[in-house]
């Protein structure tokens, strides 16, 4: 296994972790709060730099393998999720933004999957990459924000960020949805899945 794929595992691996460090307060004692804001952001910031550095080396070093192909897009949702699944959770994140993204997650995998039966892959386009940017943005603040709660118990200034936050969401939740239609417009203009029989 190259470089790049052992970074995509190590995000695999840092996503159970980021969700077990999330819940400490609930779970052992709510002493552990600012012990559990340090470890989320973290292995937050370190999924993340893992999910920047697999592509870059992969391109530049020629190590593109067919294993990444599917196993890069499959780690970043799955560590990515986690993050809206605590977020959710914990009722930062708005739950119809979240369920927007986990919609669009599921059709993207079940599309993934009839491409691949056709041997063709679903292209990146302009609004997939606005989404990843923008979920990783809102996961890191909706984590940072919790932390904040917990080191300035009860400050003024924390309100107005908590309104920005779910704009933060919404933005993330609209590029979601707009990465998938551009998606299926794509596939439908291909003709790819025309002779699927039904």
């Amino acid at each position: 296994m190259n470089i790049p794929n052992k970074l995509t595992v190590s995000r695999l691996i840092m996503a159970p972790m980021f969700f077990i460090a999330f819940y400490l307060p609930f779970w052992v004692s709510p002493e552990l709060g600012k012990l559990s804001s340090i470890l989320t952001i973290i292995l937050l910031a370190c999924t993340e730099m893992s999910d920047l550095l697999d592509g870059i080396i992969a391109r530049k070093y020629g190590m593109v393998t067919d294993l990444g192909k599917v196993m890069d897009p499959f780690a970043d949702t799955f560590s990515r999720l986690t993050y809206f699944v605590c977020l959710s959770s914990y009722g930062i994140m708005p739950s119809w933004a979240f369920i927007i993204i986990i919609w669009r997650e599921f059709f993207i995998l079940f599309l993934r999957m009839l491409m691949m039966g056709k041997g063709k892959p679903v292209a990146a386009n302009i609004w997939g990459k606005t989404k990843a940017v923008l979920y990783a943005i809102s996961g890191a603040a909706g984590v940072l924000y919790i932390a904040l709660t917990r080191w300035f118990v009860g400050a003024s200034w924390l309100s107005p960020i908590a309104s920005t936050l779910t704009v933060v969401f919404a933005l993330a939740a609209f590029a979601s949805a707009a990465s998938l239609l551009t998606y299926v417009k794509a596939i439908i203009r291909d003709g790819s899945l025309s002779t699927l029989s039904r």
